[in-house]
């Protein structure tokens, strides 16, 4: 049966190439996903200055060490040497001092960052559509927003930070070391320029043939453990368990030979690197002792030559694991940026199918025109149209694979259409905000009380109101029965309910939502003729009553009496 919906302002759908998305960022998935971080820049500073400093009094502990005990072997007068023993006990104690403040801060930006990113990714995909997350398994999503989130953070403490500080303290140690001897500042410049460049970039290179494949073996040991701990009693039963674990021992391989790939490339940086810092031991040593020969270096300074490469290395040994570190960041931000949705609510004012500029009665709380929807595969449903006022009640109703809940998804914004417009003044809102809401099947049921779990809809759901609720799905009794009411937890992901008391819970909770529009997917699944038909009738009363409008997806022909309209999909 096909509908024709009166007009309405069209909501707006960006798509990838089409104006409406920032091509620079969609190129660059880092920016993208460092832009979701809310990095304070004057944190990273404060960051990246204590990190300096308490590195340049490792630089200035050594040179004054090692004039210090010079000049001390000549048996000068005490109090020439009082100045350099109170410099080394303020280097030594400022520079743990210092160490922990950058640890701090660096940390703070860090985790604040995290904290950021998965807030802002959690609201993005809860605002945008499902494509990017529909299609990947539990334990891959599981891997992105937990591994691959911590890698983004890390940038900062264990890339930016790390750079910043190297940048600083080598000019400074170079500046000092020209000071002293030009010729030794000009090596010391060289063998740095080797150890903070050349060695960053072989291991970069290294990195960028093998962390790929660590992201890809880190996803797939995620996703098979994860299917090993939620199903390994029925793997057991249907005796496919020794063929998963095998299958989980093969990535598990997989991961460490990667990880082993790279490093290869990190212990070859790191040799390179050994390798600069005793060139540059050797030719201060060398330079030093002629400048010394020919009496333009006095003796003393011979070992604050000789030494203060030994601490300024110490800035470049961590170029190499920052380079890496780069490339892994990267790596997990095009898979984050994979998630974020592909729909922008800012574009411009075009859609696919009717011109925006196109007028459809207010009144209207959905319409769909003209709508196909569907995967990137190809559409299920095609040319749909559909008005939706207040107390409405639909049908939906097709064999299974249909594209019944494909058309609920794509009606609830979750999905773009690929053809045709979605409008009314329901659609492009969230549910909070009077929105659709899309009641999936498997609904996710949290690991709290009954009452918290119907708080999700709206926060402050009351007692009465979840009672209310309940009674109205036919879960009275089941409430009933609990040792603590509404104060019961439920376990994980509704473990200790049965199927059609989760199938009802949901509905509850969809009831007390204060979205205007309920798109619920299959509503009598796991329920006997009696109890569906209850619930249905649920779902109805509630939209004639409120003024909301509902969207049912059924195989149960029994069900559709109750609907004003009824949709077949064929």
């Amino acid at each position: 049966m096909k509908f024709t919906p009166a007009t309405s302002p069209a909501i707006p759908v960006a798509r990838p190439g089409q104006p409406g998305q920032q091509g620079d960022e969609a190129a660059n998935p880092l920016r993208t996903v460092l832009n979701l971080l809310d990095i304070s820049v004057w944190r990273v500073l404060r960051a990246v200055l204590l990190g300096a400093l308490a590195l340049g009094f490792s630089v200035g502990l050594a040179a004054t060490s090692a004039w210090l005990i010079a000049r001390a072997s000549q048996m000068p007068p005490v109090l020439t040497l009082s100045v350099a023993v109170v410099g080394v006990r303020a280097f030594g104690v400022g520079r743990g001092l210092l160490r922990y403040g950058e640890r701090l801060a660096s940390h703070d930006v860090a985790l604040r960052g995290m904290t950021a990113l998965r807030a802002n990714l959690y609201d993005a995909l809860a605002r945008g559509p499902v494509t990017g997350v529909v299609g990947l398994r539990r334990g891959d999503l599981l891997a992105r927003m937990g591994a691959d989130v911590d890698a983004v953070g890390d940038l900062v403490v264990r890339s930016l930070v790390p750079a910043g500080v190297a940048l600083l303290v080598t000019a400074g140690s170079v500046t000092l070391m020209w000071v002293l001897l030009p010729a030794a500042g000009a090596a010391l410049l060289a063998c740095l320029l080797v150890a903070g460049v050349l060695a960053p970039w072989l291991a970069a290179r290294g990195s960028r043939l093998t962390e790929a494949r660590c992201a890809a073996a880190r996803s797939e040991v995620a996703a098979r453990a994860l299917t090993l701990l939620e199903t390994g009693d029925q793997l057991r039963v249907a005796g496919r368990l020794d063929g998963d674990l095998r299958r989980l021992r093969d990535a598990e391989r997989a991961l460490v030979a990667a990880g082993d790939e790279g490093a290869r490339a990190s212990g070859l940086a790191a040799a390179i690197a050994a390798a600069a810092q005793t060139c540059a031991v050797v030719a201060a040593l060398w330079l030093g002792w002629q400048a010394v020969e020919a009496g333009t270096l006095h003796d003393v300074n011979l070992a604050v030559i000789a030494l203060t490469p030994l601490a300024v290395f110490e800035a470049t040994s961590v170029l190499p694991a920052a380079a890496i570190q780069l490339h892994r960041s990267c790596q997990a931000a095009t898979r984050l940026a994979a998630l974020l949705p592909a729909v922008s609510t800012a574009s411009v004012n075009t859609t696919q199918g009717i011109p925006a500029t196109q007028h459809r009665d207010s009144d209207s709380l959905l319409s769909l025109d003209n709508v196909s929807a569907g995967w990137a595969g190809g559409s299920s449903v095609e040319h749909m149209s559909l008005d939706l006022r207040a107390g409405d009640v639909v049908a939906v109703v097709g064999a299974s694979g249909v594209g019944k809940s494909t058309l609920l998804m794509t009606a609830a914004g979750l999905l773009p259409p690929l053809a045709g417009s979605v409008a009314g003044t329901a659609a492009g809102r969230a549910p909070s905000a009077g929105g659709p809401l899309f009641v999936a099947e498997d609904g996710h049921i949290f690991d709290t009380t009954v009452l918290e779990n119907l708080r999700v809809a709206r926060g402050n759901v009351t007692a009465d109101e979840a009672v209310q609720a309940l009674t109205a799905v036919g879960l009275s009794g089941w409430l009933a029965a609990l040792p603590d009411g509404l104060d019961t937890m439920l376990g994980s992901d509704a473990t200790t309910v049965s199927g059609g008391e989760r199938r009802r819970l949901l509905i509850a909770r969809a009831l007390l939502s204060p979205a205007s529009v309920l798109l619920v997917d299959e509503p009598a699944e796991h329920l006997d003729a009696q109890a569906a038909d209850a619930v249905v009738a649920a779902l109805a009363a509630h939209a004639r009553a409120s003024g909301e409008a509902v969207i049912y997806a059924t195989h149960r022909l029994e069900s559709t009496t109750i609907a004003a309209r009824v949709v077949a999909l064929h």
